[in-house]
C-alpha cells in the first residue's frame, strides 16, 4: 500500500509537465510557437519528452509500475477475504471479560438470544458441560469494499491505457454552409492524435455538414445556449441522418463522438482584382472573446494573375454589435450593429514558402522582411459596402457566416473508465464506513449467560452498539 502510495504520487507529480508545456496531442500549434519563443529551452524539452509527456518512457514507467503495485496489493487481499468468508467466526474466549467489551447478564430462550443477532452470521457450538456458545461477526463489507475501491482502480487503469493505444482525437474549425463540409481524414482536420495502434485507415467513415447553429444570450451578454445542427454523410455520399449537438451534449456517432467547442463569425469576403477576376472567401474570425469582438485575415493568393508580389490580404476585427464609444469595442455578442475593420496588405503572402503557418494570421515574417506591405488606409465596412483599394480593385463585405470548433474523438476504453468509476464510487463508502466487529454469548447450564465484544476496525460507536445488543438480550 505505501508503494502505491508513492506511485501515485509520482504520476501526479509527473502529470505537472503535462498540465503546463503544451503537447502535440493537444495543440501541435502552440509546441510550434513554444519552440519559436524558447529556441534553446524547447529543444531540451523535446528530448526529456517533454512535449509528448503521457506517451514518454518515464510515464508510462510509472503508469505500468503502479498497475503491477496494485495487482500485487489486490491478490493477495483477494485470497485471505475469500478465506475469511469461507472461515466461521472462532468460538467465544475463555474469559470474556478481559474484551473490550463485556457483560453478565440472564438469557433464558436461545432463539430469542438468536433473533436479537439477526443479520450477524452466526456459527453455535455446544461444549461437553452443556456450555451452548453462540459466534456472531458482522462488516465483511468494509474489507469487500476496499478491495473493489482498489480494483475500480485497476480497472480504471486498464480503460485510460486502452483509450491512450487505441484512441484518437482530430480538432476543426467548421463554418455553415455545405461547401464547408468535411471527412473524417486527417488530410481535413486542423490537428490530430493517434494512438500508436491507430492508422489513418482505422479512422470512422462519416462526413459532416454544418446547417445551423443557434447561440442564446441574456442582456448582460453572459451565454445561455449553444446549440448546433448536422447533417451526417459517409464517405459514398450516403445520408446517415440529421443532428443537434450542444456544449454538454455531444454527437455520438458510430466510432467517434463529436465535441461542440467554441464558435464565432466568419466574414464573407468578395474580391474584385484591377483586372476584373472576382475571388470569394469565407474568413472565419478564430481569434474572439466573450463578446465575440474577433480577429482573422482574409486572404487571396490568386490575385492579379497570381503574381506573387501582388498577392492580396486583409487583416481585421469583427464586431457584432459595435459600442458607440470611439472605441472599436463589441457591446454584445450577436449581430445588431456589425461592422468589420480591416486593413489591406499587398505582396507575397509567403504561402508557398514552405514554412509551416496558420491560416488565420499573415506571415509576421514577410511583412518584417518587407514583401508584404500594408496597402492603404484601414476602412470599416458594414454589411454590403464596398472598398475601392489604391489600384481600383475592390472589396465587397457580403455577409457573415457563423463557426464552431468541433473536437472529434473516439476512446474505447471511456465504457471501461466508466465501469471502473461506478465501483469506485460503490466501494469507496463501505471501505470507509464498514465496520468489522464480533461478539460472543455464552448460555451456560444454570440459565445466566455471558457476553463480550470485539470490533475488528477502529470503531468509536462499538460501545453503543453492544449496549444495544445487552439490552435487547435481557429484555
Amino acid at each position: 500500500m505505501r508503494t502505491a502510495l508513492v506511485l501515485l504520487f509520482l504520476l501526479a507529480v509527473a502529470a505537472i509537465p503535462g498540465s503546463i508545456l503544451p503537447q502535440h496531442s493537444v495543440n501541435a500549434e502552440a509546441v510550434t510557437k513554444f519552440g519559436a519563443d524558447h529556441p534553446d529551452l524547447a529543444p531540451v524539452l523535446a528530448r526529456l519528452w517533454g512535449f509528448d509527456v503521457y506517451s514518454s518512457p518515464w510515464f508510462a514507467a510509472i503508469y505500468l509500475l503502479l498497475f503491477t503495485s496494485l495487482i500485487g496489493c489486490i491478490t493477495p487481499r483477494l485470497a485471505e477475504h475469500a478465506r475469511a468468508l469461507r472461515t466461521p467466526p472462532p468460538d467465544a474466549p475463555r474469559r470474556l471479560e478481559r474484551l473490550p467489551q463485556s457483560a453478565e447478564l440472564a438469557v433464558a430462550d436461545e432463539a430469542a438470544a438468536r433473533a436479537v443477532l439477526k443479520g450477524w452470521r452466526t456459527v453455535r457450538r455446544e461444549r461437553p458441560d452443556g456450555t451452548v456458545t453462540l459466534a456472531a461477526e458482522k462488516g465483511y463489507l468494509k474489507e469487500a469494499g476496499n478491495l473493489l475501491f482498489h480494483s475500480s482502480l485497476l480497472v480504471i487503469l486498464i480503460g485510460v491505457g486502452i483509450g491512450a493505444q487505441w484512441g484518437w482525437h482530430a480538432n476543426r474549425l467548421v463554418v455553415v454552409g455545405p461547401d464547408q463540409a468535411f471527412c473524417n481524414t486527417l488530410q481535413q482536420y486542423d490537428e490530430y492524435g493517434l494512438g500508436p495502434q491507430v492508422g489513418p485507415a482505422d479512422l470512422a467513415d462519416f462526413c459532416l455538414e454544418l446547417t445551423d447553429f443557434q447561440a442564446e444570450y441574456r442582456e448582460n451578454g453572459s451565454p445561455i445556449s449553444f446549440t448546433a445542427a448536422a447533417a451526417v454523410t459517409d464517405s459514398q455520399g450516403r445520408h446517415l441522418g440529421d443532428h443537434t449537438f450542444s456544449v454538454n451534449h455531444p454527437l455520438r456517432l458510430s466510432g467517434a463522438n463529436v465535441y461542440l467547442l467554441g464558435n464565432g463569425y466568419a466574414p464573407v469576403l468578395r474580391y474584385t482584382d484591377a483586372k476584373g477576376v472576382t475571388q470569394e472567401t469565407v474568413a472565419p474570425f478564430p481569434f474572439t472573446d466573450a463578446t465575440r469582438t474577433s480577429q482573422g485575415v482574409a486572404m487571396f493568393p490568386d490575385a492579379n494573375g497570381g503574381d506573387k508580389s501582388a498577392q492580396i490580404g486583409f487583416d481585421g476585427t469583427y464586431l457584432p454589435t459595435r459600442d458607440k464609444a470611439p472605441y472599436l469595442v463589441s457591446d454584445f455578442p450577436l449581430e445588431r450593429n456589425p461592422v468589420l475593420v480591416l486593413t489591406a496588405y499587398r505582396g507575397d503572402l509567403g504561402l508557398d514558402a514552405g514554412i509551416t503557418g496558420s491560416v488565420y494570421e499573415l506571415d509576421k515574417r514577410q511583412i518584417e522582411t518587407g514583401r508584404l506591405k500594408r496597402y492603404g488606409e484601414a476602412k470599416l465596412l458594414r454589411k454590403g459596402e464596398t472598398w475601392t483599394l489604391p489600384d481600383g480593385s475592390k472589396l465587397e463585405f457580403v455577409g457573415t457566416r457563423q463557426w464552431i470548433t468541433v473536437s472529434i474523438r473516439h476512446d474505447p476504453g471511456e465504457q471501461i473508465v466508466l465501469v471502473g468509476v461506478i465501483l469506485l464510487l460503490v466501494g469507496l463508502p463501505l471501505s470507509l464506513y464498514g465496520r468489522r466487529r464480533r461478539v460472543w454469548l455464552k448460555l451456560h447450564p444454570d440459565g445466566t449467560a455471558q457476553a463480550g465484544g470485539l470490533p475488528r476496525t477502529e470503531y468509536p460507536g462499538f460501545e453503543d452498539e453492544f449496549t444495544s445488543l445487552v439490552e435487547r438480550w435481557r429484555r
